[in-house]
């Protein structure tokens, strides 16, 4: 019996939506008190370096898309321009790594609605997971409209924050971009905390079979997704600064929180917690379609369970891929705290994109968009921001990355010795 297909019902406003609510979601609520204490006053600098990696990491990934405009991501790109185990390993880094995230951002939602720490909070963050995988599981164009809306009510609260901040009279004199004294390491760090909240461009490339025209959709929802969530960016870093100064960002949990109240609008505050809420909200649902499609494009190629390779014939989505997803986030945030997830994630997501960098490499000159020299530079920032992450979450996530292989690797040898007996 023959498998029902995903629906190419995703025009480019859709996509950009969807990169905006993977972006524009809770990172830029609370990435910014780990990056400052990192950088220093040359939080700017980092992210800038972030904004460089992120830029070359979306054009190859919007230059593979376009040829190879199916679901899975680096994994198809990495199969298809290196080798299976390429591929297989940036699959595994993608799904390890945003299963981590989806934890993280279902954290930071209870944390915004429940302040004090406890299973109720945990509760809050579980009843998220399920009830988001309900709207994935009833289609990919439920999913664009309910992020819509989030990504819409995030950029109220945020414009909302910016006026509070940018109109007021008093505040710190803003660092130059690289001050002296700046540790190279700790601007690294902080670009490398900074580029967990760009990452979200991936979930359009990943989509690959549910937008309309993906060779020219693509490419274009991926460079408008990116550029619009870096100028966002870069207008709260330079107002956050402004407001509080590197150190009491440093010093924050809530960095929006402290700034409004650092202006004298500490009524504002409630606003606050509900935008960042909603932005975690979005960020949840755009990473939950992303990983079901890498997860359907890995069990069609054996290298997950076939079962995950099925598609719902009603509803044209890879349904038993978002359910397990579920229970495993669910799992998660009953068990870990936020700081690891994040952290865990940010390892995975950057040697995904290592692996689209070198498949980029390898395209011929017709299928090319931007010079060889953009996914050099994209290999090695992810590289190297990679290696500046907390040594805990490195060890800890490369090390279920290498599982994952031997594991794939005796699995492969098991079938192959049954097929010659």
């Amino acid at each position: 019996m023959t498998q029902p297909g995903l629906v190419r019902g995703l025009g480019v406003t859709d996509a950009v939506v969807i990169g905006l609510g993977s972006m524009v979601g809770a990172g830029v609520f609370a990435v910014w008190a780990p990056a400052a204490r990192a950088a220093g006053d040359a939080l700017l600098a980092g992210l800038v370096i972030a904004a460089v990696v992120a830029y070359c990491n979306a054009a190859s990934s919007a230059q593979l898309a376009a040829v190879y405009p199916v679901s899975g991501g680096a994994y198809v790109y990495g199969r298809e321009r290196l080798s299976p185990t390429a591929g297989f390993l940036a699959g595994s880094a993608f799904v390890i790594g945003k299963t981590a995230s989806c934890a993280a951002m279902a954290l930071t939602f209870a944390t915004y609605v429940i302040p004090d720490p406890g299973w109720l909070r945990r509760g809050v963050a579980l009843l998220a997971v399920v009830a988001l995988a309900a709207v994935n599981y009833r289609g990919i164009t439920r999913t664009a409209r309910l992020t819509r809306i989030l990504v819409t009510c995030s950029l109220i609260v945020l414009a909302l924050v910016l006026v509070l901040l940018l109109r007021s009279s008093s505040g710190h004199d803003l660092p130059s971009l690289y001050p002296a004294g700046t540790s190279v390491y700790g601007v690294l760090q902080a670009a490398g905390l900074l580029f967990f909240a760009f990452a979200g461009y991936a979930r359009i490339a990943t989509m690959g079979e549910e937008v309309r025209d993906p060779a020219r959709t693509i490419p274009r929802a991926v460079s408008i997704a990116l550029v619009i969530a870096m100028g966002i960016y870069l207008v709260i870093g330079l107002a956050l600064l402004r407001a509080v100064g590197a150190p009491g960002l440093a010093a924050s949990a809530a960095p929006l929180a402290t700034a409004v109240t650092a202006v004298d609008a500490a009524w504002a505050v409630p606003v606050v917690r509900i935008g960042a809420a909603l932005a975690s909200l979005g960020a949840l649902l755009a990473l939950i379609a992303g990983i079901g499609r890498t997860t359907l494009a890995m069990a069609r190629e054996g290298d997950l369970p076939k079962t995950l390779a099925a598609v719902h014939p009603r509803f044209h989505v890879p349904h038993r891929a978002e359910v397990t997803l579920a229970v495993i986030v669910s799992a998660l945030v009953l068990t870990t705290d936020l700081r690891t997830a994040i952290g865990f994630s940010s390892f995975g997501v950057l040697l995904y994109y290592a692996v689209a960098n070198a498949a980029a490499f390898t395209q011929p000159r017709d299928q090319r968009r931007w010079p060889r020299a953009v996914s050099v530079l994209g290999l090695l920032g992810c590289i190297a921001l990679a290696f500046t992450l907390p040594l805990s979450s490195a060890i800890a996530a490369a090390a279920v990355l290498v599982t994952a292989l031997i594991l794939r690797a005796a699995l492969r040898s098991g079938r192959a010795g049954s097929a010659r007996s």
